[in-house]
């Protein structure tokens, strides 16, 4: 199975190095060169709950020179649509395509370009936090899940060879909001606040925050008539806090080292739901604001 890697970020290098030292032939598309570079010469380090190691993996700014059979996607979502014009403008017919990424509205970009009928939505809980450029802490372990019947049931074989606990669902839109749902209770608060995610919920401050947050995204979810894959969203945020107790979220993440952020992705697509339904969202509008002042006032910090 040849398998690529779209973004060398925390996930990306993550998923690269373990599926690497699986056996799979693995490369990484990574359009900043200083990245690959890094990548190219060092490969990438991991270190955390699931030990120490290192794996070799090619990374390319364009054109990989095997063809892939299965393409995974871990850009920000904002880099979702170059991306996939960049991957569809070389890649064979018959390869298979995976998002796993933050947000809502991934899968659909990656349909437009690719068609519906090779494009597999998933999501993952894994804790992963950039160190450096291919050197990334893996934080926590959590559950992947793919969808898609047979060819998600085939992917999720692979994943679960290089010690990812992955399982297939036929329906992936539930757990798709049921993740935006977590990170909108976790990204935005980390990334004001820089605490860690084991620490939100401990502290009376963020955890009303949180609460108020979750409640005004389960009230956009119900209203569009989404089942949520767990049955108290709540304890499943502090469930997710608690087993990425040391990771630094990514929107945290992005912060500190001066990147965009998905909030637009996560909280502010409660808001454009909410707006859209007459369902009101002032605390995830109030974190899409703040969250936002911090991006554009960077040059400043």
């Amino acid at each position: 199975m040849k398998i690529l890697v779209v973004g060398a970020g925390a996930m990306g290098c993550l998923f690269g190095a373990r599926l690497k030292n699986a056996g799979f032939q693995v490369a990484l598309l990574e359009k900043a060169g200083d990245v690959a570079d890094s990548i190219n010469k060092n490969g990438i380090f991991v270190e955390g709950v699931s030990g120490r190691y290192r794996a070799m993996v090619p990374v390319y700014p364009g054109e990989a020179p095997q063809q892939p059979d299965l393409v995974l996607f871990f850009v920000k979502s904002y880099d979702t649509l170059e991306a996939s014009k960049t991957v569809r403008s070389w890649l064979q017919p018959e390869a298979l395509v995976l998002t796993l990424q933050n947000g809502v509205g991934n899968m659909e970009i990656l349909r437009d370009a690719f068609g519906a009928e090779r494009v597999l939505g998933g999501v993952s809980a894994e804790g992963s936090t950039l160190l450096a450029p291919g050197s990334v802490k893996h934080a926590g372990r959590g559950e992947t899940i793919i969808g898609g019947g047979k060819k998600a049931q085939e992917i999720a074989s692979l994943f679960q060879k290089a010690g990812f606990e992955t399982r297939a669902v036929e329906d992936i839109d539930g757990f798709i909001w049921g993740k935006l749902v977590v990170n909108a209770g976790i990204n935005a608060l980390a990334a004001i606040t820089r605490l860690k995610n084991g620490r939100l919920p401990e502290l009376e401050g963020t955890r009303s925050v949180m609460e108020k947050a979750v409640s005004e995204a389960i009230a956009v979810i119900r209203a569009k008539k989404i089942s949520l894959p767990y049955p108290d969203p709540m304890a499943r945020v502090t469930e997710v806090c608690r087993a990425t107790a040391e990771n630094t979220a990514s929107m945290l993440q992005d912060v500190l080292n001066k990147k965009r952020t998905e909030i637009d992705v996560i909280n502010g697509a409660i808001v454009k739901e909410g707006a859209a339904l007459g369902i009101s969202t002032p605390v995830n509008s109030t974190l899409v604001s703040l969250v936002s002042a911090i991006q554009d006032t960077f040059h400043e910090r």
